[in-house]
């Protein structure tokens, strides 16, 4: 009975705190492996602003140098504002322009970025538009990578957008610039828990000020060499000093999406990962914060890290026509910790083979424990065969009589 009220206020908890959010969509995720943990209209498909821009910032580092320079077209340089103002012409270092678009969130530097790296995948000819396309196409397929399968990337720095093609049958079809906040959280976790660059997007996003300058193409050939144009960037993220443990973040608005906010917190060996869309239109332009914090709060009062392995006593299998009957079973132990709060449940269930047929090789996939949270299968760990049982030939059975039979 108790555990029944437990659970009955667990779950009131969440749907106020849910109920408390200005956000039109909004998930709170645990960073480290993707669950979702509390959301609000969590898989509903929306634009997503700037926020889209930390997906072109991790897909840069993965992809370029931070020491390759970018020459500005004349269509980056006709991006609208909030833009860096560079010119076309000019060239900038790579790693200079992601200060940009992560600190001040500079349209123009998401396509210098977009089209330098877009050319490099497509071929140096692709003109400006096809080149940017071509790195939305990885943007892309990044998300797919990740398990977001509701994000559509048609531009790096997230403004409104939409592409019309054609389905299968030859119908037209729209599709716009958009994801979900599930999703969202998702690719913010992913920047910060398991990319080889995690580190770089990290250092970028939680600089307060960074300066650089334009270069200028040397007389012979070498690297450009440092222009006279000096340029300044401070970070737009003011949760990084309201909370303790904000790792980073990046805010968003456009008059479709309106204010949007992703970000990732850090305390008390809890990583949290969440994501705002539709929260709010002008004068709402603190409305995330509170957001924010609401989810961050709810999450670090009702979750605790948990280590839920379980050793299982596992049974010798059935071998058919094998020298011996049955086969040795064995499971490497494993770490496998989440958030957990009170009213969540978990269980183990093995599944195996009902037998394997000789010859068996020792390492042998012979079925799962598998691990399931509130009903959903959550993991997976492999068992595996223990030993080679080599199969029941007339050979193997002469071989064997003979040995017997022989002083």
């Amino acid at each position: 009975m108790a555990a029944a009220r437990a659970q009955e206020a667990g779950e009131t908890s969440a749907q106020e705190t849910a109920d408390g959010l200005y956000a039109l969509s909004a998930v709170l995720m645990d960073a480290d492996n993707g669950r979702v943990l509390l959301q609000k209209n969590g898989t509903q498909v929306l634009p997503m602003a700037s926020t889209t821009k930390i997906m072109t910032c991790i897909l840069a580092l993965e992809l370029a140098d931070g020491e390759e320079y970018a020459e500005v077209s004349a269509y980056a340089a006709g991006m609208p504002k909030v833009h860096l103002g560079a010119r076309q012409g000019q060239v900038f270092r790579l790693k200079d322009l992601l200060y940009s678009l992560m600190l001040e969130s500079h349209n123009d530097s998401a396509v210098i970025i977009a089209e330098h790296i877009g050319r490099k995948l497509s071929g140096a000819s692709a003109d400006s538009e096809e080149a940017v396309l071509r790195f939305a196409e990885k943007m892309n397929e990044k998300a797919e990578e990740i398990d977001c399968t509701d994000t559509f990337f048609i531009t790096p720095n997230g403004l409104d957008a939409i592409l019309t093609g054609t389905d299968e049958n030859g119908r037209p079809v729209e599709r716009q610039h958009s994801t979900t906040a599930a999703d969202l959280a998702r690719i913010m976790s992913y920047c910060v828990t398991d990319s080889p660059k995690r580190e770089e997007f990290l250092a970028i996003t939680r600089t307060q000020e960074y300066s650089f300058t334009d270069y200028v193409p040397a007389e012979q050939e070498g690297d450009p060499v440092q222009g006279e144009n000096t340029y300044s960037c401070r970070n737009h993220n003011a949760f990084l000093n309201m909370m303790e443990g904000a790792l980073t973040g990046k805010t968003g608005f456009t008059s479709r999406a309106g204010y949007c906010y992703v970000g990732a917190l850090r305390q008390d060996g809890k990583t949290f990962s969440i994501a705002l869309l539709a929260c709010g239109w002008p004068d709402n332009k603190s409305w995330k914060w509170h957001d924010a914090r609401l989810l961050y709060e709810y999450g670090l009062e009702h979750y605790e890290k948990t280590d839920v392995y379980r050793k299982e006593t596992l049974p010798a299998l059935s071998v058919t026509d094998g020298v011996k009957d049955a086969v040795r079973l064995t499971q490497e132990e494993a770490e496998l910790s989440l958030l957990l709060s009170e009213t969540d449940e978990v269980r183990t269930e093995l599944q195996l083979a009902e037998s394997l047929p000789a010859p068996v090789e020792a390492g042998e996939t012979a079925g799962w424990q598998n691990y399931y949270v509130n009903g959903e299968l959550y993991a997976g760990i492999p068992v595996r065969t223990a030993e080679r049982v080599e199969k029941r030939t007339f050979r193997y059975c002469l071989a064997e009589i003979l040995e017997k039979a022989l002083p």
